[in-house]
């Protein structure tokens, strides 16, 4: 299975009003229920597909530490390429499937409401987070609904 996973109200939830915590590496903490929950819908054959406007900001090795130390053991990661061309994440997406044939299935995690127009047959698979609140269990029936 492929997820692709934002970050920012996803993981970790954007409150304006309140700054996020940093660990260590400088990055903010992971949300616990958003843990919880991508714990629950990942198994050692997921592939995260990093979307996140944050991607190259670290290596794929990196990012997966980042991962381990905030609770999720991520076996499989990569990410959209560099977004050089200032592209929305509705065509970095696109391109990205444009450019790879995809067998298994898959689910895109953002709060980005722009999404809602990804072609159908993408579209079908978004699962759309409130960005202040991210990822959480009650959308893990959701999620197995489009898997």
């Amino acid at each position: 299975m492929l997820v692709f996973l934002d970050i920012d109200g996803v993981m970790v939830p954007a409150k304006a009003w309140q700054r996020p915590e940093l660990l260590k590496d400088g990055f903010p903490a992971f949300s616990s229920k958003a843990v919880c929950a991508l714990n629950k819908l990942i198994d050692t054959d997921t592939t995260i597909v990093l979307t996140t406007s944050h991607k190259a900001r670290y290596t794929l090795e990196e990012w997966s530490s980042m991962f381990s130390s905030r609770g999720v053991v991520v076996h499989h990661i990569a990410s959209l390429e560099d977004n050089v061309h200032h592209l929305s994440r509705k065509d970095e997406i696109v391109n990205w499937f444009s450019q790879h044939e995809v067998h298994e299935d898959f689910i895109i995690i953002d709060d980005d409401s722009s999404l809602q127009a990804l072609p159908a047959p993408m579209k079908e698979h978004l699962l759309l987070t409130q960005s202040m609140i991210g990822l959480t269990e009650e959308q893990l029936a959701f999620a197995e609904a489009l898997l």
